[in-house]
């Protein structure tokens, strides 16, 4: 399945639920939102039709995503469904840890291939006051039974002004074979009022505190994150360099929201409503039909602040290059 602009697009991002139980503060408001009303979250067949549409395209890597996709119940039967099905080969999930220990083992039994878990300190007091809810010590637990149960486990981590302790976080990769990444903060939702820490500047510091960081030459994971070796080091180190270094030409991805909607970028509204699809009574044919129209339509870069280098990369998207 390739876009209009020439790139192939064969991951799936699902959102499973709109709830979650924390309340990061760069995600939401602390009273939280209002939550989608049941009848409009997608069930766990129409999920599973959408995937079965996407594979027949050429999709073959699914991440279930949320808000927090562990707070949905059987979310790991699930992930059994959608490995099963032919040309699917990776499933992943993101999660923000807290009740990954306790599905660890049902998760890898279900076939899940690896766990993105989101965390951006190791102070306990600073967790419990970005997250608003929950305990670092549930979190870092719920990553080693993953390990153990043999899942792979990369750590995704938003540092900001204040809040950026980059040189504790890589050393998580020093004796355990996960690879943490870095984020730049996108000026998106709660994000806006905060400052990001550029990938560069991360680079640099974690060069003096362990040494030389080395360019890994080959692929190494689904999406944008470039990834680094440290000597004497377990795992990798990524960044995902979305504000500094652009990396739209490259994207792969697009996301279907928990209420069905097809969203072909982060960052824009537009897409297709699969819902009306999935409950209007359209066949396999016209919903696989949908899904590669809204696909070929995906945009060629982001809106927000745009560049001269930016516009140069969406000319060289725009003419396949």
């Amino acid at each position: 399945m390739k876009d209009q602009y020439n790139r192939e697009i064969d991951y799936l991002r699902v959102s499973v639920t709109d709830r979650c139980n924390l309340r990061c503060v760069y995600c939401m408001p602390e009273e939280g939102v209002e939550p989608v009303a049941h009848e409009e979250i997608l069930s766990y067949e129409e999920i599973l039709r959408v995937c079965r549409c996407a594979a027949k395209l050429g999709f073959w890597r699914v991440k279930l995503t949320g808000g927090e996709p562990l707070v949905r119940r059987g979310v790991a039967g699930l992930a059994r469904e959608i490995k099963a099905i032919p040309g699917i080969r990776q499933v992943t999930m993101t999660t923000n840890g807290v009740l990954l220990g306790d599905y660890a083992e049902e998760l890898a039994a279900a076939g899940l291939d690896a766990v993105n878990v989101s965390l951006d300190t190791l102070d306990p007091e600073a967790f419990h006051r970005i997250t608003r809810r929950g305990e670092l010590s549930r979190v870092l637990d719920s990553i080693d039974r993953a390990l153990a149960a043999g899942l792979r486990v990369k750590l995704n981590c938003v540092p900001t002004r204040g809040n950026d302790e980059v040189e504790r976080l890589a050393a998580l990769a020093k004796h355990r074979p996960i690879d943490v990444r870095f984020i730049e903060l996108m000026p998106v939702g709660e994000g806006n009022p905060s400052e990001g820490v550029p990938a560069d500047e991360i680079r640099t510091r974690l060069a003096a505190a362990y040494g030389p960081l080395t360019e890994y030459p080959g692929e190494w994971g689904n999406g944008p994150a470039s990834y680094c070796d440290i000597p004497g080091f377990a795992g990798k180190i990524g960044f995902i360099s979305a504000m500094s270094h652009r990396f739209c030409g490259g994207c792969n991805r697009v996301r279907l929201t928990a209420t069905g909607f097809l969203k072909l970028c982060l960052h824009f509204d537009e897409g297709t409503d699969l819902r009306g699809f999935l409950r209007g009574g359209a066949d396999d044919a016209a919903l696989t039909e949908a899904v590669r129209a809204a696909v070929w339509g995906k945009p060629a870069h982001h809106l927000f602040g745009e560049t001269a280098a930016h516009v140069e990369q969406r000319k060289m998207v725009q003419i396949g290059g």
